[in-house]
């Protein structure tokens, strides 16, 4: 039988599938297995239901027998990030407010993977109401990093990132607020992008006009990635903002020729910020890779100074705007860093919020220039290697004390201001082996042109082939089909 095994691609289990040489309940029997053997170390995989997923394998392999039409995800098992709807499924935004609910419907991303034949299996943990890039909560616990089970696997979609990191799946689906896709892809090896706004519509949750937060991919390499946004990409009426583009864009194949194209970067976005010096050096060591591939490099980077206020203040005002039915039920089951965050925004008046939008609007025109200039511009995703998993978020970064939960995450949450893509790949390991990632930041609404960026990217580092010592001996235990 075919040589297959929980790391092998999604798109070549998918083709497998297609083509016979596998059934998608052997898929299905291969990543429950992974998953109950590194999940009750990493605690990424919440609300699993195995019988559901196997009777939905088995489902699966009868319409393949039957000769209808599959889809192009048929017989790959996801998890659904908890703060997304799936029909069914227990949908708790890691609260304990939300513990007993059940959806009633599916999310257009849920609804799009479905229809493209994945099956679902169970949800990613989260931090609660995904606030805070360390996934812990007080319903399900805390999700540990494979690659060191002390440290954290990001947030908030690290119960995603780590799941796919594990083997224990072939894709999953994130959001990224403030990074919340970028940072446990960085942590867990793996790919993790926050696409352009409007790229992935969303529904119910994110219909209207806001562009701060985004849904995205999650997968071990650009490939699988874009194959996963070839899926939930596309337009949709339920959508204001949603892009015309179609999905089917990212299924044409990268080129990793990138020979000419204009690389800046920065460490600190000009010193705006502290950043770990293991970071520091990193990102600097991958600009011979980008020269290797023939780019022009420079360090360098747009003024994003304002962008500090922007995010705080948008951020704010949405968590309030989202959750105030919730905090004004269960404020006593809710989390301080929460409840601050969401108080922040009860107090925002007509004047911080018009100024925030003068302010988002002079800093897109600032990089809509810079873009004019230079095809992408690389940071480091975090200011800060992964941290201990016992403590909610770094104190202090070089000595300089962090003044809020998110303090530490200027270097992601300073890019969703902008409303640029920007896609996060594995750049290496720290000398104690824990991971770390960049992200390639992209003109407006070039998701594509990024992807293609961090395909050479990968192609020339190959950082993201290293798996976690928890899953390359599973990997051996459960060999291949």
């Amino acid at each position: 039988m075919a040589n297959f095994n929980c790391f092998s691609t999604a798109r070549d289990i998918a083709a497998a599938i297609r083509q016979s040489k596998i059934t998608a309940l052997e898929v299905m029997e291969m990543h429950l297995g992974q998953i109950q053997r590194v999940n009750p170390e990493v605690n990424a995989i919440v609300s699993l239901n195995e019988e559901l997923a196997l009777d939905e394998a088995k489902k699966a392999d009868e319409i393949s027998a039957s000769g209808r039409e599959t889809g192009p995800l048929h017989g790959l098992p996801i998890a659904i990030k908890d703060t997304h709807n799936a029909k069914g499924f227990p949908m708790t935004n890691g609260s304990l407010a939300l513990r007993d609910n059940i959806s009633t419907e599916d999310d257009l991303i849920t609804e799009r993977l479905k229809n493209a034949g994945a099956i679902i299996i169970g949800k990613t943990n989260v931090p609660e109401f995904a606030a805070g890039a360390h996934t812990f909560n007080e319903v399900f616990g805390v999700t540990r990093n494979p690659y060191n089970l002390n440290r954290t696997a990001g947030g908030s979609s690290g119960g995603a990132a780590a799941a796919v990191a594990s083997g224990m799946l072939p894709l999953a689906d994130g959001n990224d607020m403030g990074g919340s896709c970028r940072y446990p892809a960085a942590f867990n090896n793996v790919v993790g992008m926050r696409t352009s706004p409007g790229r992935i519509p969303q529904y119910p949750k994110g219909a209207l006009f806001s562009t701060l937060g985004v849904q995205g991919p999650i997968a071990r390499n650009v490939g699988d990635a874009a194959f996963m946004l070839s899926v939930v990409a596309g337009p949709d009426s339920r959508s204001p903002i949603s892009i015309e583009e179609p999905g089917e864009l990212f299924l044409k194949p990268f080129n990793d020729d990138i020979k000419g194209l204009r690389i800046a970067w920065s460490a600190d976005f000009n010193g705006l910020f502290p950043v770990d010096p293991i970071v520091r050096k990193n990102v600097k060591e991958q600009m011979k890779y980008f020269e290797t591939l023939g780019c022009h490099v420079e360090e360098t980077c747009p003024d994003l100074t304002e962008a500090y206020e922007v995010f705080h203040t948008y951020r704010a005002w949405e968590l309030e705007l989202s959750t105030r039915e919730i905090v004004a039920r269960h404020k006593e089951v809710l989390k301080p860093s929460f409840l601050w965050n969401v108080e922040k925004g009860r107090k925002l008046t007509a004047q911080d919020l018009g100024t925030a939008e003068l302010l988002r609007n002079e800093l897109y025109h600032r990089a809509r220039n810079f873009f004019e200039q230079y095809d992408a511009l690389i940071l480091p995703v975090s200011q800060v290697p992964p941290f201990d998993a016992d403590i909610e978020f770094p104190q202090k970064i070089n000595n300089v004390e962090m003044k809020d939960y998110i303090d530490w995450m200027r270097s992601a949450y300073y890019i969703s201001v902008l409303g640029n893509p920007a896609l996060s790949v594995p750049s290496g390991f720290t000398p104690g082996g824990l991971p770390l990632g960049i992200q390639i930041v992209g003109p407006h609404r070039k998701d594509y042109k990024v992807m293609r960026i961090g395909y050479a990217f990968e192609q020339a580092t190959q950082y993201g082939e290293k798996r976690p010592k928890i899953a390359q001996f599973h990997e051996e235990v459960n060999g291949s089909l």
